[in-house]
């Protein structure tokens, strides 16, 4: 975290480069881990959000501060806990249904962004900022 405070990046386009760079890293350790413990889901799994959300949670702290990336932290784990309700709710559809998988991910991603806001609404407008 050190060497990212020491950078100071003037427009978007480096800014943007930066998370390319750091999620790619993150990503690469992933895979790599991956191959180490011979699964190959591993790094599918945890390889792309996990990243982007640490590159980000990074530049934030750089350009904003701790209390704007905590913020930032509480919408990311709200947004987790919708996409698990979610994931949770087309796995057990595909499996009861057999339906197609397309179909199903578009039709149930309602639940999702209502799970999100149901989670805003309820609980992060009411936490202090």
């Amino acid at each position: 975290m050190k060497i990212l405070c020491k950078v100071r990046l003037g427009h978007k386009m480096g800014e943007i480069l930066l998370r390319f760079l750091i999620g790619g890293c993150v990503v690469g350790a992933f895979a790599l881990m991956g191959e180490v413990f011979r699964t190959k889901s591993f790094a599918g799994l945890f390889g792309a959000a996990p990243s982007v959300a640490l590159a980000t949670l990074g530049l934030t702290i750089l350009h904003r501060g701790h209390t704007y990336a905590a913020i930032e932290t509480r919408s990311m784990v709200a947004g987790a806990a919708a996409f698990f309700c979610y994931a949770t709710l087309v796995s057990a559809v595909l499996v009861r249904f057999k339906t197609h998988t397309l179909w199903t991910t578009l039709a149930v991603m309602p639940v999702w962004f209502g799970v999100a806001l149901g989670i805003y609404e309820l609980v992060l407008r009411r936490l202090p900022v």
